[in-house]
């Protein structure tokens, strides 16, 4: 993220506390906090909270939801996206992990990212994998939970060009076959609970992908 510049950042997971006798029921991980990374003015919000909803949200605000979902990718994709292309990172990008910060008026104006666990690195997976998990995280996790959060409370508005427009503006090898693909990864997290599987063994099953032309909305 230094090599990238800002506004991105990243929260650096710094080290861990515990106790003995119960390490991992009360292990909490210590994390960078705020203070140097949030831009000066800017009120950072949770993304599943954006999500979810809550009063004076400022997606359920915006007086103009095209420009403000315009503003909310052009924080959120440009620094994922190079991590993988650029770095060799995958990032965690889901709802729980992003933080976007806001401005007075509340448009979008930075996205901070963190938990450096569930990151993967292009040396240890194929870029394939890589790419499938950036794609689950980023796209189904996060951006279809804002699209569809953002439809709600603007009827009538299709979110799903704006992304397709900027997955476009960065010329990864893998992003033609993504706009065009008749689906999407969804991770089988229900399936990884009753099963008792770790993370990394996550299975996906396909979802319709609404970035595929002509199928959108």
């Amino acid at each position: 993220f230094a090599a990238m510049g800002p506004p991105a950042a990243w929260l650096s997971d710094r080290g861990y506390r515990t106790a003995a006798f119960a390490f991992e029921e009360l292990a909490v991980v210590v994390r960078d906090g705020l203070r140097g990374h949030l831009l000066p003015g800017a009120t950072p919000l949770l993304a599943a909270g954006l999500a979810e909803g809550f009063d004076g949200s400022p997606l359920a605000a915006a007086p103009d939801p095209d420009a403000w979902w315009a503003a909310y990718l052009r924080q959120v994709v440009p620094p994922a996206l190079r991590a993988f292309d650029e770095h060799g990172v995958v990032l965690e990008a889901h709802l729980q992990n992003t933080l976007v910060a806001v401005d007075a008026a509340g448009m979008p104006v930075q996205a901070l990212f963190r938990d450096a666990e569930g990151a993967k690195l292009l040396s240890d997976v194929s870029r394939g994998a890589g790419w499938e998990r950036l794609v689950y995280c980023l796209l189904v996790n996060h951006l279809g939970e804002i699209a569809a959060a953002l439809a709600e409370a603007h009827p009538g508005l299709d979110p799903w060009p704006a992304v397709r427009a900027e997955l476009s503006r960065h010329p990864l090898p893998e992003t033609p076959a993504l706009l065009a693909a008749p689906a999407l990864p969804g991770k089988t997290n229900l399936l990884l609970r009753w099963t008792g599987a770790d993370g990394a063994d996550a299975r996906y099953l396909p979802l319709p992908n609404p970035l595929r032309a002509g199928d959108a909305g």
